[in-house]
C-alpha cells in the first residue's frame, strides 16, 4: 500500500510530545508523497502543521482502529510501534483497571499501590489448568502455563520477574510462588509450601530496604527453585542470591534507610535477651542514620521483628542461633561507630582507648580487644623477603572498616539463605523445577555507580536470552504452519557485553587498574577512552574526563568513576579475617572459614579472569573483585542454566517512566521481533465470519472455506509478501489487519449511506403524503367552518324572532297574574273572618261538655276508691294469716334434702331468670313513669278546666253555698292529688332500690365478665406473641441449624479426606515394606478388626465410662475421636447426666414452689386463672394443632396437585367444615370450664374451706363443691344463693363438659387418622400411577424419536422385556403355590398321624383323653405362620452375604429389581439378629456392612453410578433402621404389618449416626465425581458453543495460542445440549437407583451452583467473551437449563436460584449503558452480583465492531457511586468449591418386607427366609 492511501483525510496518526511521550492527531488533508508538511488536527481541535522529511523528521505513526484499543495482548495489535503499545496500556491501566497486559510471552504489570482482590484462592482455582491464551492476564497465567510445560514437556521451567525498584518484582514473585503451593501442594506431612512462603519475612529483613520509590525494596536478586516430584507435588526448594548491594550496609542517600533487620533489632532491644547487643535507638548509630530518617509511615519494626523470629523458628533455626545472628548484626552497627583518630602526619590513626563500641563489638563476636584495635590502624605488607607492617591513614582505616562490615553482613546473608535451603531441602529425589528469578531490572539515575554498572551488566546478559528466546518461539510458530521461513534481523547486544567482559573489556581494565598500587579512577577512566573510543556501544562525555558513556540495549546510561575501584576491590584484610576465625563463637568463626579451602591449596586473592589461571601467590587481598564475581558467578551459572520460558515485566504506570522502562525490560524489542515478521494471525474460520462482508456473492459458491478465504486476500492485497497462508492460519504483515479494517468499514459506510438515502427517500415521500392529506384535511374543515357559520347565522335570526315573542308573551300574563292575585286574596280574608266566627261558637260548647264529663268521672271514681280500700284492708289480714301458715310449713320442709335439691337445679336459670326479672321491672318502671306523666297532665288541665268553671260560677252565680262546696270539693281534690304523689314518690323509692340493687347485681356480673374477657384476651395475645417468638427463634434456630449442618459435613469431609490419606499411607508403607514370602502376625489377622470402627450394640460391651474417660485421657483426644465405640460410651455417659441434671432440676424447682410466699388473693386467683388456662390450652392446642397442621398441609399438597379429584376436595372441605364447628365448640366448652375453675379455685384459697370427707368422689368434684360452699357462704346477704351447690352441681357440669371436651378430641383424632391414612392411600397410589405415566412418557418420547426399523425393534425389546418380568411374576407366583402346597401337604401328614395316634389311644381307652396330644397339636400349629419379613444366616456366611450384596454387586445387575435391594436384604438379617437377640451378630454385620460400601466407593471413587447405587442404599438403611427402630416419631406412617416388624431387643441409635454420616461422606464424593465429570463441559457448553446460529460475532484481533500447551489438539468443545445430556443422565441414574426426590434435587442444586461459579468466573476473567452476543447467547442456555428443571419436575429443588447470577450477568451485556436511566435500572436489577463483579463487567465489555460503542468512565463511576451503600464482599470471584449443607429428609418406605422378592441371580442360596 502507498503512502497516498493510508495518510488520507481522517486518518489518526501519533505525534512525538516532550511531556507525555506522545499525542493524538488526526489528518485534516490527504497527503501526497514528497509534501514537506503533514496538515493535522490535535484532539483539543489546535490545528497543527507537522513537518515531514525523508531523513530528519518521518511521517508519524498510524493509530490504531477503535476496535483494537484495550486488547489483552500487544501483539494483536495491527501496529506495532511504541505510542500504541503505551496507549494501549493507559487505557486498560486507567479505564478498565486492569494492571495485567500480554506482549506475546511477556506480562506487562501496571503497579497500581493498592491491594486488589485478584489473588484469592478462588482466582487461583478458576487458572488451574486453563490455556495461557484464554483467560484475562494474570501473573497465575504465566504461573499455570509453567507448571503445565513442565508436567507435560518433562523440562524445567524458569520466571523471570524484572522492573525497576518499586515496581512490585518481588509481590509478583510471592503470588506466583503461592500459585505453586496451592496447585503443587506437598504429598506428605512436611509443608514445604509453607516453608518457602515463611522463607519471605527473613529476606525481607535481611535484604529489603526503603529507598526514595520504594519502602520496602529488595536489594539482592533472588532465584528460588522449587523443585516437584514425579507426581508435581512440590517437595523441596532451593534458593540462590545476586547482587547483594553492600554498600548500603555502611552508606544510604537521604531519605532511604538500612536494611530492615537493624531497624528491627534497635526497635526491640528493650527485650531482656537483647540487653547484652547493647543497642539503643536507630538515632544512635552511624549506618542507620544516614538516611536521617528512621521510620517508615505504617510499619512498626518490632511486631516486623517478632514475625521475622517466628519464621525463624518456623523454619527450624534454633533460640540460640537466633541470639547469635542478632550479635553479629548488632556488633555491625557498633562497628560503624568506632572512631577512628588521625595522627598528626596524616599517614597513620589510631582508636581512642575504652571505645565502648569496640568493646561491644568484640564481645559480641568473641575476639581479643587488643588485636582488633591493632589490625584496624595497621595493615600487613609481604614482599618476597620479608613481610612487614604498615600503618594505614584516617581515610584508609575507615574504609577498610567499612569494607570488614560490608564482609561480615554478606557472609551472615549467605550463612542465613544457606540454612533455609537446607530447612527446605528434601530427600527425595526431585524430578523437575520452577525457577523464579526476582532481580533489578535496568536502572539509570542521575548518577549512576559501580552497582547500576553491574544491574544493567547483569539485565544485558538477560535480554540476551530472551531475545533468543522469543526468537526461537516465532521460528517454531511459523514451522509449524509450513510457512517459508525468512531470518528475522533482530537487535543482538553481543557487542555490548563483550565491551564489559570480553578481554581488554571495561570489567578487565578494572581488574587491572585495582591491581596498580596507585591506582586511581581517573587513570582508569583514561584507560577506558583510549582502549574502547572507536566501539559503537561505547562513548566520552563532552563536558567531562571522570565519566563515560554504555549504550545499552534499553537506553545510553552515563557512569561516574569516581568510586569504582574502591567498589570493585571491596578490600577485607586478612588479618581482620584471621582475628575473626579465631573467636571463640563457633558460629563467627565458621562464617569466615572458606569451605573450599584445602590444605594444598592457597587460592590468590587478587583479580582472576575467568579465562585464564594465575599462579597462586599468598598473602594478598582476603577476595576476588566484585567485577569478577559478577563476570564468573552470576551471570554464567545464572543464565546459561535455568532462565528463559516465561518473563514477566512489572513497572509503575506514568508516560515517560512507563516508556523508559518498556524499553529497559525488552518489551518493544519483543514486539519488534514480532512486528518483523507476521504478527497478527488468524483462523480461516474466525477470517472468513469477519470479513466475508467483502466477498462477492460467487466468491461464496465454494465450501472451501480456505480456497474463499485466499481468493480475497489476492484481490484486496496486492502485494504477496504482506501475508503468508499456514496449514491452520492466516499471517499478516503489521498493518495489513488495520487495512482491511479499514476496507470493511468503508463496505459497511457505504451499506450505511445506501440505506440512509433509502430511508431518507422513503421518509420524504411519507412527508409529502402526510403533508398533502393536512392540507385537503384543512380544506374541508374550512369549508364545513363557513358553512357551520352561516348555518349559526340563520340560527341565531330565529332565535331572535322567538325571544321577541316570549317576552310580549311574558310581559302580559305577569299583568294578568298580578289582578288575579289581588281578586283571590281579598276573597280568601272575607271567607276567613266568617269561618272564626263559627269556630268560637263551637269551642265554647265543647269546654262546657268537657267540664261535665270532668266533673262526673270524679264523683264516680271517688266512690270505686272508698270500696277498694276496704276489700284491700280485708285482704291483707286474710293473706297475712294465709302467710304465716304457709312460713310455717316452708321452714319445716326448707330443713328436708328433696327441697335443696330442687332449690339447686337449674342454677343457671335462676340467673337468666334474675335477669329477666329485672329487665321487666325496669320496662314496668318505665311504662309507670309514663303513666304518671299522663295522670299528672290530665289532672292539672282538669284543675286549671275547673277554675275557669269556678270563675265562670262565681261571674254568673252568686250563691255562697255552691261556692264552699265547690271550694271543699277543691280542697279535697287537691288533698287526693298530694295522696297520689305520695304514692308515686313511695313506688319510685322501692322502684329504684330494687332497680339500684339489680343494677349493682349486673355491674357486678359485667366488671366479672370483662375482667374474664380481658384475661382471655391477654392469654390470647400472650399466646400469639409466644407465637410469633416461637417462629422467629424456629427461623433462627433453623439458620442457626444449616450453619451446624455445614460445618459437621465439611468436618465429616475433612475425616473422610484424612481417612483416604492414613489409607494411602498405610498402602504405601505396607509396599514399601513388602517382601517375599507369605507372613501372618496378630496385626492382620481379619480384615474386619482392622476395619471396625463401630461399636457393639450389647449392653454388656458399653462398660464403665469412667474408664472411658480415662482411656481418653490415656489416648489423647484426637486418637480417641477416632475410636468410635469410645465415643459412644462418652455420648451415652452424657445422656445419663443429662437426665440426672434434669431429674434435679425439677426437685429445686419444686422445693422453690414449696417455699415461696402466697401472694395476694386478687394475684392468686389471677395466677390460678392463667395457670388453668395455659395449662389447658397448651395441652389442646399443641396437640390438635399439630394434628390440624399435619393434616392441613397434606391434604392441600394433594389437593394442590394436577390430578387431584374433585371429590377429594370436596371431602377435604367437609373434613375442614366439621372440625371448625367442633374447634368452636370446644373453645366455648373450655372457656366455660375455665371460668368456673377459677372462681372455685379463687374461692377455695380465699376461704381455705376444709376437704370433705367424701374422698371416693372424683378430685375435681371436690373441687368444685368446696369452692361452691365458700362462695356460698360470701353471699349470706342474698337468700336466694344460700343453698346453692348442696350436692355439688358444678363438679358434676364440670365432669360432664370435660367428658364432653375428651369426646370431641377422641372424634377428631380418630377423624384425622382415619383421613390421614385415606390420604396415604391415595398418595401411594398417585405415585405409582405417576411413575408408571413417567416411564411409559418415556418410553413413548424415546420410541418416537427413532426411526421406524429401529422403532419396531425397541417394540420387539419392549415386549421382551414385559414378557419376561410377567414371567419372573408368574415363576414367583407359582413358587409361592407350590411353598403353601407343600405346607398344607405336611399339615395334612401331621393331622393324619395325629387323628390315627388319636384313634388308636381312643381304642386302648375309650374313656380316657390324652391331653398332652392335644397339646402338642396346639403347639405345632403356633410354630405354622407365615413369611415375617427376615433373613437368616449363619454366622460364617457373613464375608459371603457382605461380598455377594456389596463387593462384587454391580448397579446394573439389579436394575430390574425393587429399588434398594440390598439396603432391604441387610435390614432384614439385622431384623433375624435382633430377634434372636444376638448383639455379636448384629455389631459385626453392621460393621462389615459399612466398612464393605466405603472399600467399594474407595476402589471406584470416579464413577458416578456406582456413588449414586450406594447412596440411595446407605440413605434407604438407614431409613429402614428409623422407620423399625420402635421410636413413634418414626411409626406415624407405617401400616399394622409394618410395626409389627420393628426392632424388639436393640436401640441402633448410635449406628444410625453412623450411617448418617456415612451418607454425607457419599454425598460429597457424589458431588465430587459429577463436579469432575461436568466441569470441562461447562464453559464450553455455556460460554463458547453458539447455541443460537449465527449470532457471536468475532473480533479482529487475530487471537493465538501464545504457548506451546496449545500445540496439541485441545479438548473437544461441548455443546448445550451435551451439557444438558449430562445432567439428565445423572438424573435417570439417580431416579433408577430409587434416590429419595429431594436428595436429587440437592445434587441438581449443587451442580447448578458449579454451573453457575464456573461460568460467572471465566466471564469475569475472559474479556472475549464480555460483549452483547454473549450475553444473548447466555441467556438463551439459562432459559433451557431452567426448562429442563422443570421438564423434570426439579423446579422446587432451589437449583434455578443458583443460577440468578449468570443470568443477571447475561441481562448486564445486553442492556444500554449510557444514561442515568441505564445506570439505575442496572443497580436495580443486578442484585445477585457485587458491586465488584459489575464493575468488572462493565469494564470487560467488547464491542464486536466499530458501530457499537464502549462502556465509558464515567458511567462506571456512576455505578459505582450508586452501588456504595451495598455491603458486599471484597472477592470478585465465586466460590466453586462451595457446598450447600445436605438434609436427608425421614422417607419411610411403604414397601412390607415379607413381600419382598430376592432373584436368584443374587446367589442368595445360603440365607433362609423366616
Amino acid at each position: 500500500m502507498s503512502v497516498n492511501e493510508l495518510f488520507t483525510k481522517f486518518t489518526r496518526v501519533w505525534i512525538p510530545d516532550p511531556e507525555d511521550v506522545w499525542k493524538a492527531a488526526e489528518i485534516t488533508r490527504d497527503y501526497k508523497e514528497g509534501e514537506t508538511v503533514l496538515h493535522l488536527k490535535l484532539e483539543d481541535e489546535t490545528p497543527l502543521e507537522y513537518p515531514v522529511g525523508p531523513k530528519s523528521n518521518p511521517l508519524p505513526f498510524l493509530r490504531n482502529p477503535d476496535i483494537l484499543v484495550g486488547e489483552n495482548d500487544l501483539t494483536a495489535l495491527s501496529y506495532l510501534h511504541e505510542p500504541a503499545v503505551l496507549h494501549n496500556l493507559k487505557v486498560r491501566f486507567m479505564e478498565s483497571n486492569h494492571i495485567y497486559t500480554y506482549c506475546g510471552i511477556v506480562l506487562v504489570a501496571i503497579n497500581p499501590y493498592e491491594q486488589l482482590h485478584i489473588y484469592g484462592e478462588e482466582v487461583i482455582n478458576a487458572y488451574s489448568g486453563q490455556n495461557m491464551g484464554d483467560m484475562d492476564p494474570h501473573i497465575f497465567a504465566v504461573a499455570e502455563e509453567a507448571y503445565k510445560q513442565m508436567a507435560r514437556d518433562e523440562r524445567n521451567q524458569s520466571i523471570i520477574v524484572s522492573g525497576e525498584s518499586g515496581a512490585g518484582k518481588t509481590v509478583s514473585a510471592k503470588y506466583a510462588m503461592r500459585y505453586f503451593a496451592t496447585v503443587g501442594g506437598s504429598s506428605n506431612d512436611t509443608n514445604v509450601e509453607e516453608k518457602v512462603m515463611a522463607s519471605s519475612p527473613i529476606m525481607e529483613a535481611i535484604g529489603n530496604a526503603k529507598t526514595t520509590r520504594n519502602d520496602n525494596s529488595s536489594r539482592f536478586g533472588k532465584y528460588i527453585q522449587i523443585g516437584f516430584s514425579r507426581n508435581y507435588h512440590i517437595i523441596g526448594a532451593n534458593m540462590r542470591t545476586y547482587l547483594l548491594e553492600k554498600s548500603r550496609v555502611v552508606f544510604q542517600a537521604e531519605d532511604e534507610r538500612n536494611y530492615h533487620v537493624f531497624y528491627q533489632l534497635c526497635a526491640s532491644s528493650s527485650l531482656p535477651e537483647f540487653k547484652d547487643l547493647g543497642l539503643t535507638s536507630a538515632e544512635d548509630f552511624t549506618y542507620t542514620s544516614l538516611g536521617e530518617n528512621i521510620f517508615i509511615e505504617g510499619v512498626n519494626d518490632a511486631e516486623d521483628f517478632k514475625k521475622t523470629r517466628e519464621a525463624f523458628t518456623l523454619l527450624g533455626i534454633k533460640e540460640s542461633s537466633q541470639i547469635n545472628i542478632f550479635k553479629v548484626m548488632a556488633s555491625i552497627l557498633h562497628l560503624g561507630n568506632v572512631e577512628i583518630c588521625s595522627e598528626r602526619d596524616g599517614e597513620s590513626c589510631h582508636i581512642p582507648r575504652d571505645d565502648p563500641h569496640l568493646q561491644h563489638f568484640c564481645k559480641l563476636l568473641g575476639v581479643e580487644l587488643q588485636q582488633m584495635e591493632n589490625w584496624l590502624c595497621n595493615r600487613k605488607l609481604a614482599t618476597t623477603s620479608e613481610t612487614y607492617v604498615k600503618k594505614m591513614s584516617s581515610k584508609e582505616a575507615t574504609n577498610a572498616r567499612d569494607a570488614l562490615a560490608k564482609h561480615i553482613y554478606a557472609r551472615m546473608f549467605d550463612w542465613i539463605v544457606e540454612h533455609i535451603n537446607v530447612a527446605l531441602h528434601t530427600s527425595s529425589k526431585q524430578h523437575s523445577f520452577i525457577g523464579v528469578l526476582d532481580i533489578y531490572g535496568f536502572e539509570t539515575f542521575e548518577v549512576n555507580s559501580f552497582e547500576q554498572f553491574c544491574i544493567n551488566y547483569a539485565n544485558e546478559k538477560l535480554q540476551q536470552q530472551f531475545n533468543s528466546h522469543v526468537f526461537k518461539l516465532e521460528q517454531e510458530e511459523y514451522m509449524k504452519e509450513q510457512i517459508p521461513w525468512t531470518l528475522i534481523d533482530f537487535y543482538d547486544n553481543q557487542p555490548c557485553i563483550d565491551l564489559i567482559e570480553a578481554r581488554l573489556g571495561i570489567l578487565d581494565l578494572l581488574d587491572e587498574e585495582c591491581k596498580v598500587p596507585k591506582g586511581t579512577d581517573q587513570n582508569w577512566a583514561q584507560k577506558l577512552y583510549k582502549q574502547h573510543s572507536s566501539s559503537a556501544h561505547f562513548q566520552k562525555p563532552r563536558m567531562s574526563n571522570t565519566s563515560f558513556i554504555v549504550i545499552h540495549f534499553a537506553d545510553k546510561v552515563q557512569y561516574q568513576c569516581e568510586g569504582f575501584l574502591e567498589k570493585n576491590r571491596d578490600t577485607v584484610y586478612e588479618e581482620q579475617i584471621n582475628i575473626l576465625k579465631a573467636s571463640q563463637f563457633q558460629l563467627v568463626a565458621d562464617l569466615f572459614t572458606d569451605k573450599d579451602d584445602a590444605p594444598t591449596s592457597k587460592v590468590s586473592r587478587v583479580n582472576v579472569r575467568p579465562a585464564k589461571a594465575v599462579p597462586k601467590t599468598p598473602n594478598k587481598e582476603h577476595r576476588k573483585t566484585v567485577g569478577h564475581q559478577v563476570s564468573s558467578r552470576l551471570v554464567c551459572r545464572m543464565i546459561s542454566d535455568d532462565v528463559g520460558v516465561t518473563a514477566a515485566h512489572v513497572f509503575l504506570f506514568d508516560s515517560k517512566r512507563a516508556v523508559q522502562q518498556l524499553r529497559a525490560c525488552g518489551v518493544l524489542e519483543t514486539i519488534r521481533i514480532s512486528a518483523a515478521g507476521y504478527p497478527s494471525r488468524w483462523t480461516y474460520p474466525d477470517f472468513f465470519s469477519r470479513y466475508r462482508v467483502l466477498m462477492k456473492k460467487s466468491d461464496m459458491t465454494s465450501a472451501d472455506k480456505k480456497l474463499v478465504c485466499k481468493n480475497l486476500l489476492e484481490t484486496l492485497i496486492k502485494e504477496p509478501d504482506m501475508f503468508q497462508f499456514g496449514k491452520t492460519k492466516i499471517f499478516f504483515r503489521a498493518g495489513q489487519v488495520a487495512y482491511l479494517e479499514k476496507l470493511r468499514a468503508d463496505k459497511f459506510r457505504a451499506a450505511c449511506i445506501k440505506i440512509q438515502k433509502t430511508v431518507r427517500g422513503w421518509l420524504q415521500r411519507i412527508r409529502y403524503r402526510k403533508i398533502r392529506k393536512s392540507a385537503i384535511t384543512l380544506q374541508r374543515y374550512g369549508r364545513g367552518y363557513l358553512a357551520r357559520r352561516y348555518a349559526d347565522f340563520l340560527r341565531l335570526s330565529r332565535a331572535a324572532l322567538i325571544c321577541q315573542k316570549q317576552c310580549r308573551m311574558v310581559r302580559e300574563r305577569r299583568a294578568y297574574l298580578r289582578v288575579r292575585q289581588a281578586v283571590v286574596t281579598i276573597q280568601a280574608y272575607t271567607r276567613g273572618m266568617y269561618t272564626r266566627r263559627i269556630y268560637l261558637e263551637f269551642l265554647l260548647h265543647h269546654k262546657a261538655m268537657i267540664i261535665q264529663k270532668t266533673v262526673r268521672g270524679w264523683l264516680q271514681r271517688r266512690k270505686f276508691r272508698r270500696a277498694r280500700d276496704a276489700a284491700i284492708i280485708i285482704q291483707c289480714a286474710y293473706r297475712r294469716m294465709h302467710a304465716k301458715r304457709q312460713l310455717k310449713h316452708l321452714k319445716i320442709e326448707a330443713r328436708s334434702a328433696e327441697h335443696l335439691k330442687k332449690l339447686n337445679t337449674g342454677m343457671e336459670n335462676k340467673i337468666v331468670q334474675l335477669q329477666r326479672k329485672m329487665d321487666d321491672q325496669n320496662k314496668e318502671f318505665r311504662t309507670q313513669n309514663e303513666q304518671l306523666l299522663t295522670v299528672n297532665t290530665s289532672l292539672s288541665s282538669e284543675m286549671n278546666k275547673l277554675q275557669k268553671e269556678l270563675e265562670q260560677l262565681r261571674s254568673q252565680q252568686g250563691d255562697g253555698d255552691q261556692l264552699t262546696s265547690l271550694q271543699d270539693e277543691l280542697e279535697r281534690l287537691r288533698e287526693e292529688l298530694q295522696e297520689a304523689h305520695a304514692e308515686r314518690k313511695r313506688l319510685e323509692e322501692e322502684h329504684s332500690t330494687e332497680k339500684l340493687g339489680l343494677t349493682q347485681r349486673v355491674e357486678e356480673l359485667e366488671r366479672e365478665n370483662c375482667m374474664l374477657k380481658s384475661e382471655k384476651e391477654e392469654m390470647n395475645r400472650r399466646i400469639v406473641q409466644q407465637s410469633k417468638g416461637a417462629d422467629g427463634e424456629t427461623a433462627s434456630l433453623q439458620n442457626e441449624l444449616d450453619e451446624e449442618r455445614q460445618r459437621y459435613q465439611n468436618l465429616l469431609k475433612e475425616f473422610s479426606r484424612l481417612e483416604q490419606r492414613y489409607d494411602n499411607l498405610k498402602e504405601e508403607l505396607s509396599l514399601a515394606k513388602f517382601q517375599p514370602g507369605h507372613r501372618r502376625n496378630p496385626s492382620n489377622q481379619s480384615s474386619l478388626e482392622s476395619d471396625s470402627n463401630y461399636p457393639s450394640v450389647s449392653t454388656s460391651e458399653v462398660g464403665d465410662t469412667e474408664d472411658s474417660i480415662q482411656l481418653v485421657d490415656d489416648m489423647g483426644v484426637e486418637k480417641a475421636a477416632m475410636d468410635i465405640s469410645l465415643f459412644m460410651k462418652l455420648q451415652k455417659r452424657v445422656r445419663e447426666l443429662e437426665q440426672e441434671r434434669k431429674r434435679l432440676q425439677s426437685n429445686v424447682d419444686k422445693m422453690e414452689e414449696l417455699t415461696k410466699s402466697p401472694a395476694s388473693e386478687q394475684e392468686t386467683a389471677d395466677l390460678a386463672y392463667n395457670n388453668l388456662k395455659r395449662q389447658e390450652l397448651e395441652s389442646e392446642n399443641k396437640k390438635l394443632k399439630n394434628d390440624l397442621n399435619e393434616l392441613r398441609k397434606t391434604i392441600s399438597e394433594r389437593a394442590s396437585q394436577n390430578n387431584s379429584s374433585n371429590e377429594l376436595q370436596d371431602s377435604y372441605n367437609l373434613l375442614l367444615s366439621q372440625l371448625k364447628a367442633a374447634n368452636e365448640e370446644l373453645d366455648a366448652r373450655k372457656e366455660e370450664v375455665l371460668i368456673l375453675r377459677s372462681q372455685i379455685v379463687s374461692n377455695a384459697q380465699l376461704y381455705n374451706i376444709p376437704e370433705l370427707n367424701n374422698s371416693k368422689e372424683p378430685v375435681d368434684k371436690d373441687e368444685a363443691v368446696r369452692a361452691y360452699h365458700g362462695l356460698c357462704e360470701s353471699k349470706t346477704n342474698q337468700q336466694d344463693w344460700c343453698y346453692l351447690n348442696e350436692d355439688g352441681e358444678l363438679g358434676l357440669a364440670y365432669q360432664g363438659l370435660k367428658q364432653v371436651a375428651r369426646l370431641l378430641e377422641a372424634q377428631l383424632q380418630s377423624q384425622s387418622r382415619q383421613h390421614k391414612d385415606e390420604l396415604e392411600a391415595l398418595h401411594t397410589q398417585i405415585e405409582l400411577l405417576k411413575d408408571d405415566i413417567e416411564k411409559k412418557q418415556e418410553i413413548l418420547n424415546y420410541t418416537m424419536s427413532l426411526s421406524p426399523e429401529a422403532q419396531v425393534e425397541f417394540s420387539v425389546q419392549q415386549e421382551i422385556t414385559r414378557l419376561t418380568n410377567d414371567n419372573l411374576d408368574l415363576k414367583e407366583l407359582v413358587e409361592k403355590l407350590e411353598k403353601n402346597e407343600r405346607k398344607l401337604k405336611k399339615q395334612l401328614r401331621i393331622y393324619m398321624k395325629k387323628v390315627q395316634e388319636l384313634e388308636a389311644s381312643q381304642a386302648a381307652s375309650p374313656t380316657s383323653r390324652v391331653k398332652p396330644e392335644l397339646s402338642r397339636q396346639v403347639t405345632v400349629q403356633r410354630k405354622e405362620k407365615d413369611f415375617e419379613g427376615m433373613l437368616e444366616y449363619a454366622k460364617e456366611d457373613e464375608a459371603l452375604l457382605i461380598k455377594t450384596l456389596i463387593t462384587d454387586i454391580k448397579p446394573s445387575t439389579v436394575s430390574a429389581t425393587v429399588p434398594c435391594l440390598p439396603a432391604y436384604v441387610l435390614f432384614m438379617c439385622i431384623r433375624h439378629a435382633d430377634y434372636i437377640n444376638d448383639d455379636q451378630k448384629v455389631e459385626s454385620l453392621l460393621t462389615s456392612t459399612i466398612n464393605a460400601i466405603k472399600k467399594v466407593l474407595k476402589k471406584n471413587n470416579d464413577d458416578f453410578e456406582t456413588t449414586s447405587f450406594w447412596l440411595a442404599n446407605t440413605s434407604r438403611l438407614l431409613h429402614c433402621l428409623k422407620q423399625y427402630s420402635g421410636d413413634e416419631a418414626f411409626m406415624t406412617q407405617n401400616t399394622a404389618k409394618q410395626n409389627e416388624h420393628c426392632l424388639k431387643n436393640f436401640d441402633l441409635a448410635e449406628y444410625r449416626q453412623v450411617l448418617s454420616d456415612l451418607s454425607i461422606q457419599i454425598y460429597q464424593q457424589l458431588i465430587k465425581v459429577a463436579e469432575g465429570i461436568i466441569q470441562p463441559m461447562i464453559v464450553s457448553a455455556m460460554l463458547e458453543s453458539e447455541s443460537i446460529p449465527s449470532l457471536a460475532g468475532v473480533k479482529p484481533m487475530g487471537y493465538r495460542n501464545r504457548s506451546s500447551s496449545m500445540d496439541g489438539d485441545g479438548p473437544s468443545s461441548y455443546t448445550l445440549e451435551a451439557l444438558i445430556r449430562q445432567l439428565g443422565q445423572f438424573h435417570i441414574i439417580m431416579r433408577d437407583h430409587g434416590l429419595d426426590p429431594e436428595i436429587v434435587g440437592q445434587v441438581v442444586r449443587q451442580l447448578f451452583h458449579c454451573i453457575n461459579a464456573v461460568t460467572l468466573n471465566n466471564l469475569l476473567l475472559r474479556k472475549d467473551v464480555c460483549s452483547w452476543s454473549t450475553g444473548m447467547q447466555l441467556r438463551y442456555n439459562t432459559s433451557q437449563m431452567e426448562e429442563w428443571l422443570r421438564a423434570n419436575n426439579l423446579y422446587q429443588s432451589k437449583a434455578a436460584a443458583t443460577l440468578e447470577p449468570i443470568i443477571q450477568a447475561a441481562q448486564l451485556l445486553q442492556v444500554k449503558k449510557k444514561t442515568s436511566q441505564d445506570a439505575e435500572a442496572i443497580c436495580s436489577l443486578c442484585t445477585a452480583l457485587t458491586t465488584q463483579q459489575i464493575v468488572k463487567i462493565l469494564n470487560l465489555y467488547t464491542p464486536l465492531n466499530e458501530f457499537e460503542e464502549r462502556v465509558t468512565v464515567s458511567f462506571i463511576r456512576n455505578i459505582q457511586n450508586r452501588l456504595q451503600e451495598r455491603n458486599d464482599p471484597p472477592q470478585l470471584l465465586v466460590d466453586t468449591k462451595q457446598t450447600f449443607p445436605v438434609l436427608f429428609p425421614y422417607t419411610p418406605s411403604a414397601l412390607s418386607l415379607e413381600t419382598l422378592h430376592i432373584p436368584a441371580s443374587l446367589g442368595l442360596d445360603f440365607i433362609t427366609r423366616v
